[in-house]
């Protein structure tokens, strides 16, 4: 009888077409896998970079601070390098150099303007206008040193690769006035040795 084998051929078409589209489901599958730490990559590259652009951008800006006004912002009565962005917020520094209620930037001139974050509690290569914080592609705000005891050296925040420029006290240092960086994508820091994972994806200006 015909149709019992007519029965019998369509459902082993229709079981062998099952088989074949979970087989192309394993293999998307599959190749999403490979492709993704490869896209976490690229990623990341494109983070760096943009940290990159923002610490030249910000180290521009407190230069530019100086040669209109003779001083770096937020100068200490007493005379030491100021840093920015880890137990002290950078929000100060950041807030003269857009002028936004700044108090040492009686022309008015706005030296930076990176743009105010989208998402206020999860800002990004942005500021936070909450805080006045500039934030890094990481979600953490910048690290900015500031030669604000004048001796044209600002310490170095790494100990490895560091070069042998020392300021007047014989602390490893940089020539600059100042120099800013990025913890990157693992916030951990380090050296500065690259062969350490703790400090291979940092960012910074002075190098």
């Amino acid at each position: 009888m015909p149709f019992p084998r007519a029965n019998a051929e369509m459902e082993m078409k229709r079981a062998f077409t099952l088989i074949e589209l979970l087989v192309v489901i394993v293999i998307i599958a599959i190749l999403m896998g490979l492709a993704f730490p490869v896209f976490q990559s690229i990623q990341n590259q494109a983070k760096k970079v943009q940290a990159k652009n923002d610490l030249t951008q910000i180290v521009t800006a407190v230069n530019a601070f100086y040669t209109e006004y003779g001083k770096y912002p937020l100068t200490p009565t007493t005379p030491a390098d100021t840093s920015y962005g880890g137990a002290a917020s950078n929000g100060a520094l950041f807030n003269e150099l857009r002028n936004i209620a700044a108090t040492q930037n009686p022309r008015g001139i706005i030296f930076l303007s990176p743009p105010d974050a989208k998402d206020q509690t999860n800002a990004r290569g942005e500021i936070k206008t909450s805080d006045g914080q500039f934030y890094d592609p990481w979600g953490k705000p910048y690290l900015v040193r500031v030669d604000t005891n004048y001796d044209s050296f600002v310490a170095n925040p790494y100990s490895s690769n560091a070069g042998t420029a020392k300021d007047p006290s014989g602390n490893l240092a940089v020539q600059a006035g100042v120099i800013a960086w990025s913890l990157g994508k693992n916030q951990i820091g380090g050296t500065g040795d690259k062969n350490s994972t703790d400090s291979n994806d940092d960012v910074i200006s002075w190098q």
